[in-house]
């Protein structure tokens, strides 16, 4: 049977991702589990993509199994607010170098509840995504909406958090600087990424419906600008320096080193 183009994509994604996940394991282990939220969210949307694109390549050999095709539309579906964590605990990093010499406006506190949105956003996301499909085709659940409602309120406040931190620029340390240049530069296509997400839920165009969508919108809107968002973060993960334990800043999880949450 000759391939789709669906399917090389999804071919394309398992060449992309199966490294970036390396890196993005090798990333965490250097700068620690623990107190980079941001590389972990790496880890997690490196697998969701490769489990999607294998779900999506496993409907080849069973194209009528409509289990494979709600799991790989699902998890296909779900990108923007794992991303939007991602870049949640880079700015938190950058926020610990801040809080070294001055106070800020964005805290650890109010980074770790647009966190929490975002989650949220990504779990009515997923309930809605399986609720979806049905026999008869595809309709879009109001879970669905709700949750892509909220990953856009979490990405609004995600921007307003980076202008904030951006503004204190001069108080980040020099070698901490670029965490805020690589959040700047993958919001426009996290944007992108948002914007395909929000016309496919709310819009009523089928060259957006994860069933019938048109290959060349969803590989120039979705695919391709989350592959810019990680390797945008990866280049610059690449070159930061670890942190040491006696001046490491709680990142978006909050954590002191000894485990407890920062008080406010």
């Amino acid at each position: 049977m000759a391939l789709t183009e669906r399917n090389n994509i999804s071919i394309a994604q398992i060449i992309i991702y199966t490294p970036a996940l390396f890196i993005a394991v090798w990333l965490s282990f250097k700068h620690g589990f623990g107190r980079s939220a941001g590389w972990l969210y790496l880890i997690v949307f490196s697998l969701a993509r490769l489990i999607g694109a294998s779900l999506q390549l496993a409907t080849i050999a069973d194209p009528t199994n409509l289990n494979l095709w709600i799991g790989a539309a699902t998890v296909q579906n779900v990108g923007v607010s794992p991303l939007i964590m991602l870049e949640l605990g880079l700015l938190g990093r950058a926020l610990g170098s801040i809080r070294k010499s001055t106070t800020s406006l964005v805290t650890e506190k109010r980074l770790r509840l647009v966190q929490v949105l975002a989650l949220v956003g990504l779990i009515l996301g997923i309930v809605g995504g399986t609720q979806s499909y049905t026999d008869t085709g595809y309709q879009v659940s109001d879970l669905s909406q709700a949750g892509t409602g909220v990953t856009i309120a979490s990405f609004v406040l995600l921007v307003l958090c980076t202008a904030a931190v951006a503004m204190q620029l001069s108080y980040i340390e020099e070698g901490e600087k670029r965490l805020v240049l690589a959040v700047g530069l993958s919001l426009p296509f996290i944007l992108i990424r948002l914007a395909y997400s929000g016309e496919s839920v709310f819009g009523n165009n089928p060259d957006f419906n994860p069933l019938t969508a048109n290959v060349n919108i969803y590989l120039g809107m979705a695919v391709i600008m989350e592959m810019i968002v990680i390797t945008i973060v990866e280049a610059i993960g690449l070159t930061l320096h670890k942190v040491s334990n006696n001046s490491s800043a709680s990142v978006t999880t909050g954590y002191h080193e000894m485990g407890g949450y920062r008080s406010h």
